[in-house]
């Protein structure tokens, strides 16, 4: 594990290990601000390869994002602190993972879910870890799994989902592909958020100029397409609202 200390904010940290605790300036700009639900965003090391962790929202659950890919996350309590604790406890129950919250990197820019609930990603590394040895509280979790870094940076891994109402383009998101599951929606989103700072100058958003939801201030500018939902695409879908 490195042990240099924080980077400053215009530098570019050399040979880190990309897993390990580090203090990022300005980590808790955030934290305080006001949020529905928090997400972890898990930065793992599995069998020495670094990747984020996964999870599969149990089909038992209501709603229509049961069975979906998501981080381990979920509403905020009035009893936690802030948003890093809301993700941390959420990970806890919903997987039985411990993150010591000096493993906390910092936060992620918040992301906005279709009823404007404003929901903040906390990145943390969490080190070496095996997914099949967790063992995730079955009513929320159906599966767990890793993504490497490799396998998310490959851009044939990489697409977009238009989604669109009555016909008419509403926006889109990105959409990663060839894994155990598709990762797609919100998640998706998050995942680019987390390439870009973790990858810089290697990941390049395939969006830039896209819009969806709450992309105000975010990554991409609000921007229309031209008949995106009368025109599927290889390295996408369309999909109905």
């Amino acid at each position: 594990m490195d042990q240099r200390g924080p980077a400053r904010p215009h530098q570019t940290p050399q040979r880190q290990d990309p897993t390990g605790p580090r203090t990022v300036a300005g980590r808790f700009t955030l934290r305080a601000r006001p949020a529905s639900a928090a997400v972890l965003v898990p930065l793992c090391s599995v069998r020495g390869v670094p990747a984020l962790l996964y999870t599969l929202r149990s089909s038992r659950l209501t709603g229509r994002h049961k069975g979906d890919v998501s981080f381990p996350g979920g509403k905020c309590d009035p009893a936690d602190q802030d948003v890093v604790h809301t993700a941390l406890r959420e990970t806890q129950e919903e997987l039985g993972l411990a993150v010591p919250e000096e493993h906390v990197w910092g936060l992620l820019r918040p992301v906005y879910d279709p009823q404007k609930a404003t929901v903040v990603p906390v990145l943390a590394g969490v080190g070496p870890l095996d997914p099949q040895s967790l063992r995730p509280n079955s009513e929320e979790v159906d599966e767990v799994f890793a993504l490497p870094l490799a396998h998310l940076l490959q851009t044939q891994n990489q697409g977009y989902t238009h989604f669109c109402q009555r016909g008419h383009f509403r926006y889109t998101l990105p959409v990663f592909l060839h894994g155990p599951h598709r990762v797609w929606g919100l998640t998706a989103v998050i995942t680019e958020f987390a390439l870009q700072l973790l990858a810089p100058g290697t990941y390049q958003p395939r969006l830039a100029g896209l819009s969806y939801p709450g992309a105000e201030g975010l990554a991409h500018p609000q921007q229309p397409l031209v008949s995106p939902c009368q025109a599927s695409s290889t390295s996408g879908l369309n999909k109905g609202l």
